[in-house]
Order: structure tokens, then C-alpha cells, then sequence
């Protein structure tokens, strides 16, 4: 599949971002015309609402030239059974998710995030079987630290499966980690990349600047530790985020169109993942894959946010188990 630099994301549209069901038709189908040919969704945004949105956006002939992504494993009912990554639930809610989005088919299904009580061998399965049953053309992981990408590859080969094409890591200026290792790995094995969140949730968007009253917004309050201004790591943050501003107002051109243009300079990325919530966001998101940056500009990027460099541990978007349970990290004694 081909796909255009830039993926119109949807999270931000229902009750999560815009509850406009038709401002947000209006912005997809400005997306559409501007050439993006790529829109990437899921189940639980806004609980469905998102699916059905871009299901009513792509009625009357534009579903067959669009590459349509949706992903599954977020909780989506008080049933314990309705998450995460077991066969059960992913034929399940894919059938659920075709309904939603009004479509016989979907282009790439997404694996939202690992489930460590779900044995990598059942979700691939489920899904070779979906992908030969017609239901989606192709599938991918997001969020999947380097060792489980390269775990699942072994285990499609292993077992004859289908495998994995692409990767949605978060990826930004300032949320560099997965230089380290993810995207070498997709590199080697050939996998797609399309980073999410390559503002760093408003933080790229221009408006975070110091000596500044900085927004508020629906996001920090879901996400709260990604901008509770009382912790050093997102001060850190803001620091970086204000030289960022600076130094593309040097290069004469917008943060927003550098930030993006960042993204889409790794050899590694194949479409960076925008997230407007208005008509008025797309705009200025538009164009950027145009944008070449230098050398000498790449370098002082470097020089405010050293590679690898990811500030605030929560912008991974994702935490390991061993991480999040102390028993994991600590030997059990008699």
C-alpha cells in the first residue's frame, strides 16, 4: 500500500476532542482533497464515536481510494472480556469496528498496545485469520517496545502467520526515545513506521512558551502528568519547547511545520500521524511534508534535545510491566 506523508488522525474527534459530528467530517474531507489518503482511528476513541465518524466521512465513494487504519485492545465495556489482545476479543470487536466505520474491509488493524497476559502467538493467529478471511488487508502493533516487535516477527515465521508491517510509536522533538531502538528494528525487518503525536500533545504546537500563560485544554486534563506544570521533567519540557519555537522562527518557518518535518526526515518513518481537532489546525498542519530541513538545523535541534532523549517517562505513551509493579523488579525471598 501507498500512503501520503502525513495520516490524518482521529482521536480528537467525538466527545474526546470535537463533538461536531459535521465540522470533523468537513475537516477529513479537507484532508482528502488536500492529498492525504491516509486516516488512522480506533475503537476507543470516544468509545466508537471516532469509527463512526470517519464511517459517515467516507459514505458515498471515498472509502476505495482511502487506506483505512482502526486498532483494537482498550477497554471497551465493563465486561473484563471486552480489552485487550486475546482472539476472542479481537474477532469480536473487529466485526464491531466494521460497523461502526460502515466498511467490508479495513487496510491495516492495529494492535493499540501489548497485553502481557496474551500470549503474542493467540493475536497473531486471530489476526492471519481475519487477513484470509478478507476483513483486513493487512495488520500492525502500536506502542510495542523493540523486544516484543522483534519477538512477534519470530513468532509469525516460527508459525507460518502473517506478520506484523508496521509500528505507531510516539515520536517527536521531544519524545525521542525510540530512536534508540524501535526504529532501528523496524528499519531491519522492513516495518512501516507512523509515529503518533508528532506535537508531543500540543507541546510543538507553538503555544507552550515561557513567560507565557500556557492553555488548557482537554487533553491535559485526561492526561494531566503530560502537562502538570509543577513537575520538573515537563518544566524541562517547556525549556525545550521554547528554544524549539525560537529556532524555527530563525529558520522562517512555523513550529508546527518543523516539528513535523522532524519526524519525517527519520529513514525510518513512513507517515507521520496529525491530530487536528478543528479545521483550523489542519491548516496549519498541511504542507509540512514539503518541508526539507538542513543539516546545520537538524544539528541544533540535537543540541536542544539530545537523540534518544525523551523528557517526561509518561509521553511513552506506554508502561512496561516492569516498570509499573515493584514485585516484578525485586527478588522474592523464603
Amino acid at each position: 500500500m501507498r500512503v501520503s506523508p502525513l495520516c490524518l488522525g482521529t482521536m480528537m474527534f467525538g466527545a474526546w476532542g470535537n463533538p461536531d459530528h459535521d465540522e470533523s467530517i468537513r475537516t477529513i474531507h479537507r484532508a482528502l482533497d488536500a492529498g492525504i489518503n491516509f486516516i488512522d482511528t480506533a475503537d476507543v476513541y470516544s468509545r466508537g464515536e471516532s469509527e463512526e465518524i470517519v464511517g459517515k466521512a467516507l459514505a458515498g465513494g471515498r472509502r476505495d481510494n482511502v487506506i483505512l487504519a482502526t486498532k483494537v485492545h482498550g477497554t471497551m465495556g465493563d465486561d473484563p472480556n471486552e480489552q485487550g489482545n486475546s482472539r476472542r476479543w479481537i474477532t469480536r470487536e473487529v466485526e464491531a469496528s466494521l460497523r461502526r466505520l460502515g466498511t467490508d474491509w479495513i487496510d491495516l488493524y492495529q494492535i493499540h498496545r501489548p497485553d502481557s497476559s496474551c500470549a503474542i502467538d493467540e493475536t497473531l493467529s486471530a489476526l492471519t485469520d481475519l487477513a484470509r478471511a478478507g476483513k483486513i488487508r493487512y495488520f500492525g502493533s502500536s506502542t510495542f517496545p523493540a523486544y516484543e516487535i522483534v519477538e512477534a516477527q519470530w513468532a509469525s515465521e516460527k508459525r507460518g502467520l502473517e506478520r506484523f508491517v508496521s509500528e505507531q510509536p510516539p515520536y517527536s522533538l521531544l519524545v525521542r526515545g525510540i530512536e534508540a531502538d524501535v526504529l532501528p528494528v523496524c528499519e531491519r525487518y522492513g516495518i512501516g513506521v507512523i509515529p503518533w503525536s508528532p506535537l508531543a500533545g500540543g507541546w510543538l504546537s507553538g503555544r507552550y512558551r515561557k513567560n507565557t500563560e500556557l492553555p488548557s485544554s482537554h487533553r491535559a486534563k485526561m492526561i494531566a502528568a503530560r502537562y502538570d506544570m509543577s513537575l520538573p521533567v515537563n518544566q524541562a519540557k517547556l525549556d525545550a519547547a521554547d528554544r524549539l519555537a525560537a529556532l524555527a522562527e530563525e529558520a522562517g518557518m512555523s513550529l508546527v511545520h518543523m516539528a513535523l518535518a522532524f519526524v519525517l526526515e527519520h529513514p525510518a518513518v513512513t507517515a507521520a500521524i496529525i491530530g487536528p481537532r478543528t479545521l483550523e489546525q489542519l491548516e496549519t498542519q498541511l504542507g509540512a511534508a514539503d518541508v526539507k530541513l538542513d543539516r546545520q538545523l537538524l544539528d541544533r535541534i540535537d543540541e536542544i534535545v539530545p537523540p534518544g532523549t525523551t523528557f517526561n517517562p509518561i509521553d511513552r505513551g506506554w508502561t512496561p510491566p516492569s516498570l509499573a509493579s515493584a514485585e516484578l523488579r525485586r527478588r522474592r525471598h523464603s
